[in-house]
């Protein structure tokens, strides 16, 4: 039967949506191809039904024949539609879905991630698809976008359209939309006038403007669906950290707070207090330079400290002062620190106590500055042309501008490899 389904009902069903598709672009009134296609579908939700009576349904067989779960997916998935007694219903939905675009692949993702999508209404689902289309103004690619980033969960629950009409104008982009959207469904959700709206105004009484306020939900893609006394709250902890509201650090120290109890944070801060050795307000001085230390895990934290402790081959009282004078080197890797600190002992000859003291140099990019300017002054050297003593440190923090001036341009035609070291030249 199930077969039978895959060869002959549901071929049907998505021919009956792609008439409608065509339809709706051929006909000025996109109720009247709407109307057209519910008879369609209601017809063969009779044909589908009368060879359903057969044989009993099986919601498990038919998520793997008709739908490509795989088993392990399918007795998950089945678990959340047993009621459902026939094949029908399903047959619709899944064709309205074919019928915008999605494959097998997709639709076996889309069922897999949200099974009772299945179980609403199959002209409901027509309908808020049309929604889409025509409200919104989203082609069948953009709409197949929209399900596979978690759409298919705010289908399931309403018309989507005025949702989406608000969002993609505030946010700038149908694409910075998806991008929220995979992190969090709830924006698809979230009452836009209890939740949204009071949340996005209290991020601007603080300052935050319009773009702001997009930067920190990319950052924190759950942050404008939060029960707005608890943003509120997070703004207050953000406050205690000494941050000031008109700094940008201050922005992402809200998105952080959001992400992590106030029990967890003051947790973090004494771990890195005992861990580093220093004052409370040392390590405060720290995470409001840093917020999103209070984010990493106590493991992370202590696994970097240990790495910055044995490759430098310095006390803890020494890390503690680099971390102080330069906090943004705990955000980077282990992977990533481990490079630079190797390159600088190893290529470039620097002493370990020569990093530690200048905790700057593990902030550059190792491919786009240290490892392109140590190639630029080895040549350099090589030819005598290097006549004046200038730090290391001092060459990485020339602007690219000043570094051309000094060391490219003067030595172009003698030192033709410069251009090779240095591609940005």
């Amino acid at each position: 039967m199930l077969h039978l389904r895959e060869r002959l009902v549901l071929p049907l069903l998505r021919a009956s949506a792609a008439l409608l598709h065509t339809s709706a672009a051929s006909r000025p009134l996109a109720s009247a191809s709407s109307s057209f296609s519910l008879h369609l579908y209601r017809c063969l939700f009779s044909t589908a039904a009368r060879s359903a009576t057969t044989t009993p349904f099986s919601v498990e067989e038919y998520l793997v024949a008709t739908c490509g779960l795989t088993g392990a997916q399918a007795l998950k998935a089945s678990k959340n539609i047993s009621h459902l007694k026939s094949a029908s219903n399903l047959d619709a939905v899944l064709a309205l879905l074919s019928g915008v675009g999605l494959s097998r692949a997709d639709l076996a993702a889309i069922v897999a991630a949200h099974p009772q999508l299945l179980c609403v209404r199959a002209d409901n689902i027509a309908r808020r698809i049309d929604s889409l289309r025509d409200r919104v103004g989203l082609s069948d690619p953009q709409i197949c976008s929209f399900l596979l980033a978690g759409g298919a969960r705010g289908l399931r629950s309403c018309d989507m359209a005025s949702r989406l009409e608000f969002w993609i104008p505030f946010l700038g982009s149908f694409e910075v939309l998806l991008e929220i959207v995979k992190g969090s469904y709830r924006i698809l959700t979230a009452d836009i006038e209890k939740v949204i709206k009071p949340n996005i105004a209290l991020l601007q009484e603080c300052g935050f403007s319009v773009c702001d306020v997009v930067k920190v939900s990319r950052y924190n893609k759950m942050l404008l669906t939060m029960n707005p006394k608890q943003v509120e709250t997070s703004v207050q902890r953000a406050d205690k950290l000494g941050i000031r509201r008109s700094s940008s650090l201050f922005k992402y120290a809200v998105g952080t707070t959001c992400r992590i109890s106030e029990g967890k944070a003051t947790a973090r801060m004494k771990f890195l207090s005992i861990t580093l050795g220093c004052s409370k307000e040392k390590i405060r001085d720290i995470v409001s330079k840093i917020p999103a230390t209070l984010a990493c895990s106590e493991e992370n934290l202590c696994s970097k400290i240990e790495l910055l402790t044995s490759t430098l081959g310095c006390s803890r009282e020494e890390i503690c002062a680099a971390i102080c004078m330069k906090p943004q080197i705990l955000g980077l890797s282990e992977e990533n620190l481990r490079q630079k600190i190797n390159f600088m002992i190893t290529e470039v000859g620097l002493e370990p106590k020569y990093i530690v003291e200048r905790p700057l140099l593990l902030t550059y990019s190792l491919e786009k500055r240290i490892v392109p300017r140590h190639s630029v002054t080895k040549i350099l050297q090589t030819m005598g042309s290097m006549k004046e003593f200038v730090s290391f440190l001092q060459l990485l923090a020339y602007s690219d501008e000043d570094f051309h001036a000094r060391y490219i341009d003067p030595y172009r035609h003698a030192a033709p490899a410069l251009m090779d070291s240095y591609p940005a030249a």
